[in-house]
């Protein structure tokens, strides 16, 4: 059941997006504009000397900002949904991107790039994912909406553009949900437990920039610290994008985004779970449609 809603929800993503792209906006208090993005890589080999493995991946990515602005207020929402699959031989597929995020900062002007604000964040994954041991067979690590993170607080923020800005919250809750049995654990639930209660401090900022013609940077970074237990240790989500255009609708995307969180537990060499740095990296050429 868990998956035909999370299908559901990223094919109801798709449809609102064709949908956006065919209807013009005519209240100019509104900007939206977002891109789909289909990226695919291929590797073959035959006889190759130096010996290689056959790959194949494909990755979709909808990644859209509706933006109010009125007097004094403002309103900036993110939707981003993002799916890909790998092959290789012998192997099977494989899921190598898996993120729904979602992103809004309420705000009122208090003087010029500077706002009172209240933002809300939520992030979780569509399918399940493994882990794959070299003995074989594989164990369930994640599953939709295990985990999915919640947080809101009220803050101040600086916004010279849609391009760089920041949002500072000192009173945050955060919460932990996840729904799948034996795996609370892994993301620092009691046994038992379906959720988790943080209160902290958090800090979002975002930068974009064209260094080149046709080719820009993005940084998001986002910080957050739990008063209730280790305050020191600040859980870091950094993501940073390279886009290259080669024309209206081809570009080649790279990106790489790093988290540190003290509560997920990964298994090392040794067998043992133990806090450590994700990594995840993704490169390809594909298609992109803006609007």
């Amino acid at each position: 059941m868990k998956k035909i809603l999370l299908l559901s929800t990223f094919i109801l993503c798709l449809m609102l997006s064709i949908k956006a792209q065919e209807t013009p906006v005519s209240d100019s208090t509104w900007k939206i504009h977002g891109e789909n993005t289909f990226l695919i890589n291929q590797s073959t080999f035959s006889n190759w000397a130096a010996g290689g493995i056959n790959s194949l991946s494909g990755n979709l990515v909808l990644n859209y900002d509706f933006n109010y602005k009125k007097d004094k207020w403002s309103w900036d929402n993110k939707v981003l949904a993002g799916f890909g699959l790998t092959k290789q031989k012998d192997l099977g597929w494989r899921k190598n991107d898996d993120r729904i995020v979602l992103n809004s900062l309420l705000g009122y002007q208090m003087k010029p790039r500077w706002m009172y604000t209240f933002f809300m964040n939520f992030n979780t994954q569509f399918a399940s994912g493994y882990e794959y041991p070299a003995e074989g067979g594989r164990n369930l690590i994640s599953a939709g909406f295990s985990p999915a993170y919640l947080s809101f607080g009220p803050g101040i923020a600086y916004k010279e553009s849609d391009n760089f800005r920041f949002n500072l919250s000192p009173a945050s809750p955060r919460f932990v949900f996840v729904t799948k049995d034996g795996l609370g654990e892994r993301y620092g639930l009691d046994p038992g437990k379906k959720s988790r209660l943080e209160f902290g401090a958090s800090f979002d900022a975002y930068y974009r920039k064209e260094i080149v013609q046709n080719i820009g940077i993005e940084n998001i970074l986002r910080l957050y610290s739990n008063y209730l237990e280790d305050p020191k240790n600040v859980d870091v989500d950094y993501t940073l994008n390279l886009f290259m255009k080669v024309n209206r609708f081809v570009t080649v995307n790279a990106g790489v985004q790093m988290i540190y969180d003290d509560n997920t537990l990964i298994p090392n060499d040794e067998g043992r779970e133990v806090a450590a740095l994700q990594v995840r990296q993704i490169f390809g050429a594909g298609l992109t449609y803006k609007f």
